[in-house]
């Protein structure tokens, strides 16, 4: 055994979702469907961000960038578990596998924060309208994007230089359909103790940074809209919240059922369910939570659609 730790790994081989071949067409059509979708609603929330100065604000800057986060979030996994479909390989390379470990945990932790950034803006909307312009400027809302991107790359790469220094042992098969660190931690021969307190730390810091955030926002929002006089007021201005309260509410309650709750021996397909849901369902049902109920959007999105048309003819 000793002599197969020292042996550098070259390959890991994904399990996927299911086994079954009679699936694999079904699942290929399913999760390409959901992927085009993904990049092409996302992209649209960019466009019709970019293109009408109305939505030249700090909310829509957050949410354009959340936007460009869940298009690299999804394209972390989906077209790697397209290829390996089609192909019939579930080989994926040492380098490659680690990469995609970064990946997923960058723009994982990132969308969690700029969840937490869009609280924060829609507390200083609501409870400080008169100064909202002043607290929310251009500069500090680049500075919460530019330090939300700066502390999750530093997280993504501790944790990737921690995973490249392990050896692994043989039959390295992932049952997962992507690189996740405690999946690649169980296939390690070697001592991954400090691997361990490091992402408990970050776990700590990282995960309960932004949702108390988030918290402490809504709780402060609550607050205000109690003391607005009338029900019309309280109703629009926390109307203004559904849409971000909603993917908080999936996002977070899929963190929470499928990596917080005991382990049990469906432990496996848990955490698979749990990934698959804010890694791919969830970038793709944004772009229709934030349209669908936001009239702003909706306006938007028609005249792009305008331009589009006088475009072509």
């Amino acid at each position: 055994m000793a002599s197969e730790n020292q042996t550098a790994v070259s390959e890991f081989h994904l399990m996927g979702l299911s086994e079954d071949p009679g699936l694999q067409t079904v699942l290929f059509g399913l999760f390409l469907s959901m992927y085009l979708v993904t990049v092409f609603g996302n992209l649209l929330i960019i466009l019709a961000i970019i293109s009408d100065c109305h939505l030249h604000t700090p909310m829509y800057f957050f949410l354009c960038n959340l936007s460009l986060v869940d298009i690299f979030f999804c394209s972390t996994t989906v077209p790697k578990m397209l290829v390996n479909i089609q192909t019939h390989s579930r080989a994926i390379p040492f380098a490659g596998c680690l990469i995609q470990m970064y990946a997923f945990h960058l723009f994982g932790t990132i969308d969690s924060f700029l969840l937490a950034a869009m609280a924060i803006d829609r507390l200083v909307a609501i409870a400080y309208p008169l100064r909202y312009s002043v607290l929310m400027n251009p500069r500090v809302c680049a500075l919460l994007v530019g330090g939300t991107w700066a502390i999750t790359n530093l997280q993504s790469l501790v944790h990737t230089c921690l995973m490249a220094r392990l050896t692994f042992c043989a039959g390295l098969e992932i049952p997962h359909f992507f690189c996740d660190l405690m999946p690649l931690l169980k296939l390690s021969c070697s001592d991954t103790h400090i691997n361990e307190l490091v992402i408990f730390a970050f776990g700590i810091v990282m995960g309960l940074s932004p949702l108390s955030c988030i918290l402490l926002s809504y709780i402060c929002i609550f607050r205000a809209v109690l003391r607005i006089p009338s029900a019309q007021g309280k109703w629009k201005a926390f109307s203004t919240c559904g849409s971000h309260l909603t993917v908080v509410s999936l996002f977070y309650g899929t963190i929470f059922t499928g990596y917080l709750l005991p382990a049990s021996p469906s432990s496996s397909q848990k955490d698979k369910a749990a990934a698959l849901m804010f890694g791919v369902v969830i970038p793709t049902l944004n772009p229709f939570i934030y349209s669908l109920r936001n009239k702003d959007m909706k306006a938007a999105l028609r005249k792009l659609r305008s331009k589009a048309v006088s475009f072509q003819s």
